[in-house]
């Protein structure tokens, strides 16, 4: 696959301590920038940016998809197989609850891929996903 440009999305937090402790400390995100207001993290490559602003915390809504509850708005990082499978390995190991357990989507079928749903301390779903063959990323 060509590489991708960078992406840039900035999201509510409740707590900017607790968002550098989920993406910095857990998910080993390098921070960049930051006022009293927001923090940048590097996010696998991509620009992420917390924005304090507690009112609009968390997700409401979910959605089926192949037999799971997915929350509608959340966002992630299709990562490679190995790191998927340590990523998800450090996280049952620090406790996290899974909203979806780590598991394979589409088993069998054009796109299957591995993934996991959580959130963070703000209530925001993240997904995490990789496929044993990135080229079905977008396979119909």
């Amino acid at each position: 696959m060509p590489p991708v440009p960078p992406f840039h999305l900035a999201f509510p937090v409740r707590d900017l301590s607790e968002a550098r402790r989920f993406y910095g400390e857990l998910l080993g995100c390098a921070e960049g920038r930051s006022s009293p207001d927001w923090v940048d993290f590097n996010f696998f490559g991509h620009q992420l940016v917390a924005h304090l602003a507690p009112g609009e915390c968390g997700h409401r809504s979910t959605s089926e998809v192949d037999g799971h509850q997915v929350p509608v708005r959340h966002f992630g990082a299709v990562l490679p197989m190995k790191d998927w499978e340590a990523l998800a390995a450090r996280l049952g190991t620090e406790g996290m609850h899974f909203e979806i357990e780590p598991q394979i989507r589409f088993r069998g079928q054009v796109g299957e891929q591995a993934t996991m749903f959580f959130l963070d301390p703000s209530g925001n779903a993240l997904e995490f996903k990789a496929f044993a063959d990135v080229s079905e990323l977008f396979a119909k």
